[in-house]
């Protein structure tokens, strides 16, 4: 198989997804950047292992997961800023709330076990169903649906929701909104 118009089309439409899942692995967005540019090269130089009809996005994400794993694995022995003080002296504090909630359920996600912010990105965020997500991690269909799972309800007790109510604005901006329109 060769580098047709639409192989590279297709290639080139899954690269906001890969993008995404690619910094909810790495945590870091040039990391994530590096990563996508590594799979779209694999995947170039290994077009002749793509089978036609099947779905681009799972084989790319699949290239992207295995090169996460293999860095990770080379990676795992060296020690950057193991505190974090100079990450957070490079960090400005948020000013807006919605900020706020967005690191909070990053901090959430990052705290999650790996297969199951994995399963969660690739299913939730992804939008891959639960087969697609079980080619892409190389298990049984039911293992992702459990790792979701598991993921929304740590992520639910971590952060403190129990309700539909408990996502937009919080009680006190919702009478003042509701209290404005009965004008």
């Amino acid at each position: 198989m060769s580098l047709t118009p639409s192989v590279r089309d297709a290639m080139l439409g899954a690269v906001p997804s890969l993008r995404a899942f690619a910094i909810s692995l790495s945590g870091n967005v040039d990391r994530a950047d590096d990563l996508v540019q590594e799979t779209l090269l694999r995947a170039v130089a290994n077009i002749d292992s793509f089978q036609p009809g099947t779905n681009m996005s799972a084989w790319l994400f699949t290239i992207l997961r295995n090169l996460f794993r293999s860095e990770y694995r080379k990676r795992r022995r060296e020690v950057e800023d193991a505190d974090g003080s100079y990450a957070d002296s490079l960090k400005s504090h948020p000013e807006q709330e919605g900020r706020v909630e967005m690191q909070e359920f990053r901090t959430a996600l990052a705290k999650l076990p790996s297969d199951q912010r994995e399963a969660l990105v690739l299913v939730g965020a992804a939008g891959f169903s639960y087969e697609e997500a079980a080619a892409i991690c190389e298990c049984a269909v039911g293992t992702i649906k459990s790792r979701v799972n598991r993921a929304r309800t740590r992520l639910a007790e971590m952060l403190s929701i129990e309700g539909a109510e408990d996502f937009g604005p919080d009680h006190a901006t919702r009478a003042i909104l509701a209290a404005g329109g009965r004008r």
